[in-house]
């Protein structure tokens, strides 16, 4: 029997903060799901199954928070199902929704993945005590940064191009209502002679910290015909993972990655992702993982990325925009962070991403990754329903 066709029918986030004082986790999660519900002009009685996601439960300190987020979420009697994945997990958890809807197990799903960031402190949450990791390797920043480090050795990039980036993405989060980070006073300058945190990672250069969540609702063919705006068809969705640390591990370009993203082009049946793909929301909490990212995911020749962001592609403007929204480096309720990669992806093919609208864009790639550059969960979406 053929897969059912996926389609994006509602989409809802919050307006991403440092903290939301106002809200609990139940009211910040249901704020996003009710913006979700009313895009795709349907009720809580029309939601067959809720599939949730969230980084470690010890960032907020509420375990198996799932459990008490059942009534908000309108999943009392329903099917409910909590993915976790790391920094990756809004990404698994949209795709784990969207196999429940092509396997015909549920007709409708709603998905959706948060964080209150400010209801713990995540950068001393990843900090383990010495003898476990050496001295001074504070937070995901302290981890990543000699990944960063051996990518410019091996590329000969400048050190300019983590700006370059950044100065790129908060100037895309001014055009998002939802972004957390609205700097108007940004200038290049302003981002190059900002504190130098982890080297090469200055403090404009790495995400923040934010309170959010995002949902979607997911349906088959019916449900599309039947919504009020257009949906986004999910064209190829795949996870992959591997161990944070082994022999051979290429830090600088996953194999995972590479596998993960050569799946969901053969799924989408793209053979030159660079030219057949209109937008991509890539995962990127550090300035200089976007020409890492872009190596790894096909998009330019080992040792290239760093110039098609010199050159401007990526820039709103260019051939192939790179996080239109403003990407984590503007939004980072880490649990929900991939889900929002998935979700802005599909704005951008149904029209509907507002003043950061990519004009055209008929397919998008929504990217995610997690742990030591270990798990990593992608979808393409495009603005007609997949082929074949």
């Amino acid at each position: 029997m053929s897969k059912e066709p996926v389609a994006v029918v509602g989409i809802g986030q919050t307006k991403h903060v440092a903290a939301r004082h106002d809200v609990s986790i139940a009211g910040l999660v249901r704020e996003a799901a009710v913006r979700a519900l009313e895009d795709a002009g349907l009720g809580w009685a029309d939601i067959d199954a809720v599939v949730i996601g969230k980084a470690p439960d010890f960032f907020e300190g509420v375990m198996m928070p799932e459990l008490y987020l059942a009534d908000a979420l309108g999943a009392v009697g329903k099917p409910m199902l909590r993915v976790h994945t790391a920094g990756s997990v809004g990404g698994s958890t949209a795709l784990v929704a969207a196999n429940l809807v092509a396997a015909r197990v549920h007709r409708t799903v709603l998905t959706l993945a948060f964080e209150k960031q400010s209801e713990s402190n995540a950068m001393w949450g990843l900090s383990l005590p010495v003898p476990f990791q050496q001295p001074l390797l504070a937070g995901a920043g302290g981890f990543f940064a000699p990944h960063v480090r051996a990518y410019m050795r091996r590329t000969g990039a400048p050190d300019t191009v983590g700006s370059l980036v950044a100065y790129k993405d908060r100037r895309n989060a001014l055009k998002n209502p939802y972004a957390h980070i609205h700097d108007h006073d940004l200038t290049l300058e302003k981002v190059q002679s900002s504190p130098m945190l982890w080297d090469p990672v200055r403090y404009s250069e790495t995400c923040p910290s934010s309170d959010g969540a995002c949902a979607m609702i997911l349906t088959g063919r019916d449900g599309a015909a039947r919504s009020p705006h257009p949906p986004a068809w999910v064209h190829g969705g795949a996870m992959r993972s591997e161990p944070t640390l082994f022999a051979g591990k290429d830090f600088v370009s996953p194999q995972a990655g590479k596998d993960c993203a050569a799946d969901v082009y053969r799924q989408a049946r793209i053979t030159d992702p660079r030219r057949e793909i209109d937008a991509v929301e890539m995962y990127v909490p550090f300035s200089w993982y976007e020409p890492m990212w872009l190596e790894n995911l096909g998009f330019a020749d080992e040792g290239e990325g760093w110039k098609l962001t010199e050159a401007g592609v990526t820039e709103l403007d260019g051939d192939l925009p790179v996080n239109p929204s403003g990407g984590v480096l503007s939004t980072n309720p880490i649990g929900a962070s991939g889900m929002i990669r998935f979700a802005e992806a599909a704005l951008q093919v149904r029209g509907r991403a507002g003043e950061h609208q990519i004009d055209g864009a008929t397919r998008a790639l929504g990217h995610a990754y997690g742990g030591g550059s270990q798990f990593f969960a992608m979808w393409l979406v495009g603005a007609e329903p997949p082929p074949g």
